[in-house]
């Protein structure tokens, strides 16, 4: 198998758009949140969520994410979102493909990427969170209500 090499792998990195996946999860009027151990958005309060691997559905991706960076088992309820704004990633153009999410099980752990996992009340959201989370978690709660 040849590989490319990693100058002009950066370089595509940096110039193709990339598709990853952020996860709303819904439990008894609260969103799931967590703190980032990483730049960019060090600290803040994000979604769970990260890279659609190869050969993966988005579907998969999410429900995967979930389960690595919180330890909560889910399913997919409903796409909350496509969000596509260049600018939304300080790391390039990533597209962003939004589900909202029922926990089915497991129990919330930290893991290497995260910290700070836990669930906020649907009206003491915090007033900024990374990326474009705030929108995200806004038009997954109109879904939300929607399907109530």
């Amino acid at each position: 198998m040849k590989y490319i090499p990693e100058k002009l792998w950066k370089k595509i990195m940096k110039t193709v758009p990339r598709v990853v996946v952020d996860g709303v999860v819904m439990k008894d009027n609260k969103v799931l949140l967590l703190h980032r151990k990483f730049p960019p958005y060090l600290d803040h309060d994000v979604l769970p969520g990260g890279f659609v691997e190869y050969g993966e559905t988005a579907e998969k991706a999410v429900v995967r994410e979930v389960w690595e960076e919180t330890g909560l088992r889910t399913k997919v309820v409903g796409l909350s979102g496509v969000y596509s704004d260049p600018k939304r990633d300080p790391r390039g153009h990533l597209v962003t493909v939004a589900f909202l999410l029922s926990v089915t099980g497991g129990k919330i752990r930290e893991s290497s990427e995260t910290k700070n996992i836990r669930f906020f009340s649907i009206n003491k959201l915090p007033k900024k969170m990374g990326f474009d989370h705030t929108q995200i978690v806004k038009d997954a709660l109109k879904l939300s209500s929607s399907k109530k």
